[in-house]
């Protein structure tokens, strides 16, 4: 059986007919977040439920890289290469620095606690951009349930000032969110309020120098599933979670192809050697599969 579904012909020259996709460590609750550290050849991805983040290597497989994480979420690297997350536990979030200590980049908005801050992105200028959905605190399952006190935004946090500001405020619950290669469009998920059946689609933004959003029309629609995490690669096309699989679509907003994966994936990162290899977190598990694509570089 292929681990691929072509869709338009370009998705041919995406994949490599003879490299699978692999499980490379099984047994979580709900995997999230991946990160590529290339420096130290290693992936980190969060169990949410079980409080921990891991860390896998070709070498020695997954192992605890930290527990308790306060039941993180997404993480990304800022441009010194340090682990920024996204922490549903204390609803913050946080830079990892290089003694491993942590400082907090963002807990309250206004004087009231953000939600449960869930994916992030740096940009090249240093700004940290996140989303606050509400999911962490619905339940205890990951993290505590709590009273909500501010709308699902999305925010920028400049770090050299501290200060946050709240950049989208329309949006029922922003998830995943990435810059294209460039910098000029920004794309957002809205994976809608639980229990409810809110539109689950990717909406896409202008970028403008002085970091003004501006469209934010749909870009695409997830099917099946939703878009909770993405990354992109260097020519600009989205490889999103799906239902499915993963689902890789142009700037266009067309579906050239999908990665098949056996559980529900979450996220995505680019890593390996030559920043080729597509990870993937799925429910109990981690997948990747190696691509003739690269992801958009970083440390």
């Amino acid at each position: 059986m292929s681990c691929f579904e072509i869709v338009d012909p370009r998705f041919e020259t995406f994949v490599l007919g003879n490299a699978p996709v692999k499980q490379l460590a099984t047994g979580f609750d709900w995997t999230e977040g991946p990160v590529w550290f290339g420096d130290a050849g290693c992936l980190l991805f969060s169990d949410i439920p079980n409080n921990r983040i891991m860390r896998w290597t070709p070498e020695a497989g997954a192992a605890v890289y930290r527990q308790p994480s306060n039941y993180a979420n997404g993480h990304t690297r800022d441009r010194e290469g340090r682990l920024i997350s996204c922490e549903h536990g204390l609803r913050r979030v946080t830079r990892t620095e290089y003694d491993g200590s942590l400082t907090v980049l963002a807990d309250a908005f206004e004087g009231k606690p953000l939600n449960s801050p869930n994916d992030v992105v740096v940009k090249s200028d240093g700004t940290v951009w996140f989303t606050d959905p509400h999911y962490g605190i619905m339940t205890n399952y990951e993290g505590f349930k709590s009273e909500q006190e501010l709308p699902c935004n999305v925010y920028r946090v400049d770090p050299a000032t501290g200060a946050i500001a709240a950049v989208l405020t329309d949006f029922n619950c922003p998830n995943g969110l990435a810059f294209s290669p460039d910098e000029s469009r920004l794309y957002v998920a809205d994976t809608g309020r639980m229990f409810r059946g809110d539109p689950r689609h990717i909406r896409v933004f202008d970028v403008a120098d002085d970091l003004t959003l501006t469209d934010g029309g749909v870009f695409h629609t997830i099917d099946p599933g939703a878009a909770d995490g993405f990354r992109v690669d260097t020519d600009g096309n989205l490889w999103s979670s799906a239902a499915d699989g993963v689902h890789c679509i142009d700037p266009a907003g067309r579906l050239l192809g999908k990665v098949l994966v056996p559980e529900l994936v979450s996220n995505v990162c680019f890593g390996g050697r030559a920043k080729h290899r597509l990870f993937i977190t799925a429910t109990t598990s981690i997948y990747s599969v190696a691509l003739n694509r690269q992801g958009v570089q970083k440390p």
